[in-house]
């Protein structure tokens, strides 16, 4: 369950501004999720969130996005012990995950801010990457196959 709910606090500050902990309690109770404040601010503590200013001079939650942090270390672990295959239609790359993991795997791919990926679509154990060229999607996959090789 743990999993599943820091996966899904990633998917909710990547689409909302949530600029409080009862604001991302909220969301997550909305989504069926029983929380306290104290798991919230576990979970924050856990993935490392920190706050920052929007345009408006409200703050919102985000994820560190410095490469050099245990979270991307984390994310990283979670894309490579998810991962099984993939392959590319167009501009949509496929992934095969193991079962059940689709949908943190897409969560770290969201968060590793992989260039060009529109968006992110997940099942079970497979994922659409939406891919702004056809290039791109090339380009993205020989990146995640250095990721998974240990080579990036």
């Amino acid at each position: 369950m743990k999993i599943e709910r820091q996966t899904k606090i990633l998917q909710l500050i990547n689409h909302y501004d949530i600029e409080t902990q009862e604001d991302l309690a909220s969301r997550l109770i909305e989504e069926g999720f029983i929380v306290t404040q104290a798991t919230i601010s576990r979970d924050i503590r856990e993935l490392r969130l920190t706050k920052i200013a929007t345009s408006d001079g409200k703050q919102k939650y985000v994820v560190l996005k410095n490469k050099e942090t245990k979270l991307n270390e984390k994310f990283i672990r979670v894309f490579k012990d998810g991962f099984s295959s993939m392959d590319r239609a167009g501009n949509i790359i496929v992934l095969k995950t193991l079962v059940g993991m689709a949908m943190a795997v897409a969560a770290a791919i969201d968060a590793l801010n992989f260039d060009d990926i529109v968006g992110c679509i997940a099942g079970d154990d497979t994922i659409f990457c939406a891919v702004r060229t056809e290039n791109d999607a090339i380009r993205i996959m020989e990146k995640m196959n250095k990721l998974v090789n240990n080579n990036l």
